[in-house]
């Protein structure tokens, strides 16, 4: 279990935009405008793709079982396709899981850039009142530059490590006792401890958070206003992970980086630094795989040239100079390699240098297919005898691992609102549609709220559906759309008990059961 002490405080930039689109049918939705968008939008064929190839892709996602949840394809500086598929929608933020890492490499950019350090500076140098009794030959000669590419000389990645540092005990401090066990700089080792370390020099040479100092720097100018980045309990940002944004921000530092650092026609990250951050640092392989074709500064390089911010489950920020494109994608993939695999092989040998015809037929079929994106939630029965049963009825729940009290479920017409008790804590209430999606009102209200303990490390807005299995076996799926994740419980209902069965979405898309206990419960008398 993750060490609830990460999840003390998320950090917001400007308000969290969190109303909700209308577009979709089959569920309940209210929207507040967002701010007016910066990119430019064209057709395909404008910009040197059809419509077909982009449709080609989409048909090729759908057969991969891949669960995308948004797409923005930008070509020359326009977005020549976006999609969300519904109940996802595009003024969310997107959990990005080590696509922050990118972020993090970003604030350091800024900070050399400042002169506030330089990519040579020994780490131990911003840590004096955390080292060590006994400072190693191989820990003296750590820089920031291993941080930066991976290439620290830890056996292990330390970031579970410093998660589970002794109360009191700083996460720098736990990062600098851990053996450099090999020569920093020598060999590539996947670290997120040591993004972490990058977000706290950050802090130590500019009195803010990685976040903060981005604002000014990088939000401000690109106008992201709604991203939220977890700070630790020292008040660090995570580094490593823990940053959302919404797509179309992700689509603007793909930009950015593909612009080299000039954005409305000026400099505000030096070119230099964007040719260094991106370039290959460190071999990582053997140009055998999608992570073995080298690593710069918190980027990946790609198998056709360019690089990426890469997130767990698939958080993609792609970036192909050669092509003069990005592409954006998030979603809950089990198979990364296969999501970018799609990009290599569908999107980018179909771009030309050239002007294509514009087929307004094939236009505004993708058009349509775009907008048309969506998952529906599980649909079986909307009725069953067993509602007006219990409707109203509170289970009163046996000891559990989450400290839940009592379950409630309340039927009205076409929606069930299911009313989770907690001591101490007000009622979290969530409207499911039968046989739909419902997110307005619904708000998954702490990183570890309804029954998560892992993974759903976030607060959410939660698109919710109920359906009835047979007549005793309620089905609610959850979606929680500002994570990658989601949840099912199904509720099977006897005479006057109750046992709940959960079932964590990537484990329903592994195909394998959820390692939580069921949850039992009686009718109060």
């Amino acid at each position: 279990m993750i060490d609830r002490r990460l999840f003390i405080k998320n950090t917001s930039l400007g308000a969290a935009g969190l109303g909700l689109i209308s577009a979709f049918p089959g569920f309940s939705q209210t929207l507040t405008a967002p701010k007016p968008y910066v990119l430019p939008r064209s057709t395909p064929e404008k910009q040197g793709i059809s419509s077909s190839s982009i449709q080609d892709f989409l048909d090729a996602v759908s057969i991969s079982k891949q669960e995308f949840h948004s797409l923005m394809i930008l070509r020359h500086g326009h977005v020549v396709a976006e999609g969300w598929w519904a109940p996802y929608s595009p003024e969310h933020r997107q959990q990005l899981y080590s696509l922050s890492k990118s972020f993090t490499s970003t604030a350091i950019g800024f900070a050399v850039a400042e002169g506030l350090l330089s990519v040579d500076d020994p780490v131990i140098k911003f840590f004096t009142d955390e080292l060590p009794s006994e400072i190693s030959e191989n820990l003296a000669a750590l820089k920031v530059k291993h941080l930066l590419m991976m290439s620290v000389g830890h056996a292990k990645d330390s970031i579970q490590i410093l998660e589970a540092s002794p109360s009191g005990v700083t996460w720098e401090k736990t990062f600098l006792s851990q053996p450099v066990v090999f020569e920093p700089g020598a060999q590539f080792m996947y670290n997120s401890g040591a993004s972490y370390m990058l977000s706290s020099i950050v802090k130590k040479v500019s009195g803010k958070t990685a976040h903060e100092f981005l604002r000014p720097r990088l939000y401000e100018p690109l106008d992201i206003t709604d991203a939220t980045w977890t700070e630790n309990f020292e008040g660090v940002n995570m580094g490593a992970s823990h940053l959302r944004m919404r797509t179309e921000n992700l689509a603007k530092s793909g930009q950015l980086f593909l612009q080299k650092g000039k954005w409305n026609g000026k400099q505000i990250l030096p070119e230099a630094w964007i040719a260094e951050a991106t370039s290959k640092q460190i071999e990582n392989g053997k140009n055998d795989s999608s992570w073995g074709f080298g690593y710069g500064y918190q980027f990946w390089l790609n198998p056709p040239g360019g690089f990426r911010a890469d997130g767990a489950f698939g958080q993609f920020t792609m970036v192909f100079p050669e092509q003069d494109t990005v592409v954006v994608i998030t979603s809950e993939s089990i198979d990364t390699k296969a999501t970018m695999q799609l990009v290599w092989d569908g999107l980018i040998p179909a771009m030309t240098n050239a002007i294509m015809p514009e087929n307004m037929a094939n236009i505004q079929q993708l058009r349509n297919e775009l907008k048309a994106l969506k998952y529906d939630p599980p649909r079986m029965e909307a009725r069953s005898a067993t509602a007006a049963r219990i409707s109203g009825k509170e289970f009163l729940l046996d000891q559990n691992q989450f400290n839940a009290k009592a379950v409630s479920f309340r039927f009205n017409g076409d929606k069930c609102v299911f009313i989770l008790k907690e001591d101490g804590k007000p009622d979290i209430v969530i409207t499911n549609g039968m046989n739909y999606w419902i997110r307005e009102g619904n708000k998954k209200p702490s990183p570890h709220s309804l029954f998560s303990l892992r993974r759903i490390d976030f607060d959410s807005i939660v698109a919710a559906s109920a359906t009835w299995q047979d007549e005793n076996t309620l089905l609610l799926t959850w979606r929680f759309i500002e994570t990658v994740h989601g949840e099912s419980l199904t509720c099977v209902f006897g005479p006057d008990k109750l046992t709940i069965k959960f079932q964590f979405s990537l484990a329903r898309l592994q195909g394998k059961p959820d390692d939580r206990p069921d949850i039992s419960g009686r009718i109060k008398a």
